[in-house]
C-alpha cells in the first residue's frame, strides 16, 4: 500500500488538530526533506508555526491508517521517500 502527498497532509493535519483540540481546518502542513534532519513538516496551529520530527508524521500516519482503513501498522512498517512528491511505503502483512 502507498500513500501520497495530500494524505500524508491529511494524516498530520488530523493528527495535530486532536493533539492541540482544534477543528483540522485551522492547520495547516508543509512537508519538506534535508539532508540534515530528513523528513520535516512546518505545521501551522491557529496561527503559531512548529516542526515535526519524521516520527511524528510517522506517528500521525500510523493513526491515520487505523482510523480511516481499519489498518493497524506500527512506525517501523512505513517508509517515507520523496522526489517530487511525498510518499509513504506501508508495508504489506
Amino acid at each position: 500500500m502507498r500513500i501520497y502527498t495530500d494524505e500524508i497532509i491529511n494524516a498530520v493535519c488530523l493528527h495535530m488538530a486532536d493533539r492541540r483540540g482544534v477543528s483540522p481546518s485551522d492547520v495547516e502542513v508543509q512537508l519538506s526533506w534535508d539532508e540534515q534532519y530528513g523528513y520535516t513538516a512546518e505545521v501551522w496551529v491557529s496561527g503559531r508555526s512548529q516542526y515535526v520530527v519524521e516520527a511524528n508524521i510517522l506517528e500521525a500516519i500510523e493513526q491515520y491508517l487505523l482510523k480511516q482503513y481499519q489498518i493497524r501498522k506500527f512506525r517501523s512498517q512505513i517508509k517515507l521517500d520523496a522526489d517530487e512528491e511525498f510518499w509513504a511505503d506501508i508495508e504489506d502483512d
